[in-house]
């Protein structure tokens, strides 16, 4: 398969405040096989998301509402979907926060095309395993799949389970941490950036509303496990994998 055929399977996602650099983008990327889709902000970009299956990001720093660095954060915490960032600013701070946050990538503007699509390129290669197998956007446990992108859980039986976005960051927890005792501070500083209070029981409330819809008795649970005194635990082994 020639490199240009391989680019035709991936999906490129340019989310940018700015509608001319978002068409510039579309334009090159078109031409050189790409699929594009354009986001003018992370609201966008989180619809697209849940629709379309993306392989690569290119995400504008300075944005209203939420910037790029405050996007990349939050995708990080779910997602191993290779990032781009690209920004007006090129000092070396700026280009370390948006390493530092989870970017593998940093391209200044303006930008030479050529620089891109090589940029691209190599980020899509590191993102490829040697056994051609892509970035995970999904987890697995005794038939139960947890997809990213969609932020939804489906069952055994094949029925989707739409998650409520405290439900889904309790399942990205337990699920990038099985077979781990959490404690109820170690989830209320992953939720809430912070330390949980002595009488503070939303993490019990989160979890007792998981289990209702992934435990056959949530009264004697099989997943998600209470340690007297401890936390919880996610006892079953987990994968992770890639979902069309």
């Amino acid at each position: 398969m020639t490199q240009d055929n391989m680019k035709k399977t991936y999906h490129i996602l340019a989310v940018d405040d700015d509608r001319e650099i978002c068409t510039l983008l579309a334009e090159i990327l078109s031409k050189h096989g790409f699929k594009v889709s354009t986001a003018a902000n992370g609201a966008e970009m989180e619809k697209i998301l849940e629709q379309h299956q993306v392989d690569l990001i290119l995400l504008d720093v300075m944005m209203p509402g939420d910037d790029g660095i405050t996007i990349c954060k939050k995708l990080r915490l779910s997602s191993q979907m290779p990032i781009i960032m690209i920004s007006a600013a090129g000092e070396d701070d700026d280009r370390i926060t948006g390493l530092e946050v989870g970017a593998d990538d940093y391209l200044a503007k303006p930008f030479n095309p050529k620089e891109l699509l090589a940029r691209i390129d190599a980020v899509l290669r590191r993102a490829t395993t040697a056994d051609g197998k892509k970035y995970y956007n999904a987890f697995c446990f005794n038939h139960w799949i947890l997809h990213i992108n969609k932020r939804c859980l489906i069952s055994p039986e094949n029925v989707t389970m739409p998650l409520g976005s405290a439900e889904f960051d309790l399942m990205m927890i337990f699920l990038n941490n099985p077979q781990k005792l959490l404690s109820r501070d170690d989830i209320t500083k992953i939720t809430k950036n912070r330390e949980s209070s002595p009488y503070e029981r939303g993490p019990d409330m989160q979890i007792s509303r998981l289990r209702k819809k992934i435990e056959k008795d949530p009264k004697h649970p099989e997943y998600i496990k209470t340690v007297r005194g401890g936390g919880y635990i996610f006892s079953e082994n987990v994968t992770k994998k890639r979902c069309l």
